[in-house]
């Protein structure tokens, strides 16, 4: 049955002795620190089962600490067994038991199973240990914004039809393993379009490029009738048993990827052969990752995944985050945030410094009115130093403390993945980003405590 820890220690489990060992053995003593937050990684496990019978699996304690292990190192699920079965740090801080070496997929399987409830859930308990400590009171805080990609190739209208393409062919030889064989028609069309496809980006004339749109269109267009004739006639289709919910699943992926599919190839007409301007709200940037977002910041490079705000306080914590669907303006989020942290601490911070994109008269207004007293922009935005802080040292000293969060997110990306999600689907992407913060604080916690010893 599953367990929410090991009661008792073997004697296989060693001290720390080198940098890293050490800074693991300080987390691990704060994550004792805050038994709660295993309440929250088990219900996620067992859910609403019955969780008394069963395998043991691995404990909720063993999961979170290998799943803030794989982010504090940046590893792969298979990267991360190997090192659980490698190092002695890292099964110790796992507290895995002699004999238990997970695989890449049963890891995979445990982690994801966190959601990004309980991942914000731990994060606040781990920055209220950092409150009790007396390294963060949450009175002064930094926003920011930044980008996280989602793991998808760069988007073109060609490399989505060819995906569209490949995935309903893909799912039509699927079908072809019931017995019998449905009584559907296909054509693998799959060499033809990888022609196709080169043509396109080899072109170095337009009517040479738009004829091989024509032609790919041509072929999107017969490729998704075969997806449709599959579909009726897999609803008809006699099966039994374990064939009845293949069948239904089967039915459903060529419906979504249809439904896809006909968004590309509406995007490909518009853009290519009619030379039209579809809004970044109406376009299909990946056909995997349907959930990715086109986002600008400023004159910067397009970036394809999602925008996501911290908070940050004077101790570099991560206070809390905030992940958004679409390409929202800062200044539409930076009273939600405010809101956000007075819930987590029970009161308004007492000075708030932002980004010049956050700035907006209606903004500092309502912002004073919740009980903040000095806000800074780093970008004034038509507002006068003294409607926003008490006076000009004020400002200067708030404005550099905000540039402090860009090391934060800076090492956000570099050392802890924050830079590309690698998990799939929305979902997975919230907990990605959770998770990694989560890493991070606690990594940062160790540094100070070991700092202060």
């Amino acid at each position: 049955m599953r367990q929410k820890s090991i009661k008792q220690m073997n004697i296989f489990h060693a001290s720390f002795k080198k940098d890293i060992g050490k800074e693991l053995e300080v987390m691990s003593n704060i994550l004792d620190a805050t038994p709660k937050v295993l309440d929250w990684v088990f219900k996620d496990l067992v859910g609403s089962s019955q969780y008394g019978v069963g395998r043991n699996g691995l404990t909720a304690e063993q999961v979170l600490r290998c799943g803030i292990l794989k982010q504090y190192r940046n590893l792969s699920y298979e990267e991360l067994a190997f090192h659980l079965e490698d190092s002695q740090s890292f099964r110790a801080f796992s507290r895995l038991e002699m004999g238990q070496y997970p695989s890449g997929s049963t890891l995979q399987e445990n982690i994801k199973a966190l959601k990004e409830e309980t991942w914000e859930h731990i994060n606040q308990l781990v920055t209220g240990y950092g409150e009790e400590k007396g390294f963060e009171k949450g009175q002064k805080i930094r926003m920011d914004s930044t980008g996280v990609e989602s793991n998808i190739h760069y988007p073109t209208d060609s490399t989505l039809l060819q995906d569209g393409i490949r995935v309903i062919t893909r799912l039509l030889n699927d079908g072809y393993q019931l017995s019998p064989k449905p009584a559907y028609f296909f054509s693998d069309r799959n060499r033809v379009v990888k022609k196709r496809v080169l043509k396109i980006k080899n072109s170095k004339k337009s009517k040479e490029r738009q004829k091989a749109y024509k032609d790919l269109l041509s072929i999107a267009e017969e490729v998704r009738g075969y997806g449709l004739a599959a579909i009726s006639t897999l609803e008809s289709y006699p099966g039994e048993g374990e064939q009845i919910i293949f069948i239904s699943n089967l039915i459903e992926e060529l419906a979504r990827a249809i439904g896809l599919f006909d968004r590309v190839m509406d995007q490909t007409r518009r853009r290519v052969i009619y030379e039209e301007k579809v809004p970044a709200s109406e376009k299909v940037v990946s056909f995997f990752e349907d959930h990715t977002d086109i986002i600008e910041k400023g004159q910067r490079e397009v970036l394809y995944g999602h925008k996501v705000f911290l908070t940050g306080g004077k101790s570099g914590l991560i206070l809390d985050c905030l992940i958004v669907s679409g390409n929202p303006a800062d200044t539409d989020l930076f009273i939600p945030l405010l809101e956000r942290h007075e819930h987590i601490y029970g009161r308004p911070p007492l000075q708030t410094a932002a980004d010049g994109g956050f700035a907006s008269l209606d903004n500092l207004e309502k912002a004073k009115q919740m009980g903040v007293q000095d806000v800074s922009f780093s970008k004034k935005r038509g507002l006068s130093v003294l409607e926003m802080v008490k006076s000009h040292w004020v400002y200067k000293m708030l404005k550099n403390f905000r540039a402090g969060i860009e090391a934060n997110i800076s090492r956000l990306k570099r050392a802890f993945g924050l830079t590309r999600c690698y998990w799939s689907q929305w979902e997975g992407f919230k907990q990605y980003v959770w998770s990694a913060v989560v890493s991070y604080n606690l990594s940062l916690l160790a540094k100070r405590q070991l700092a202060k010893a």
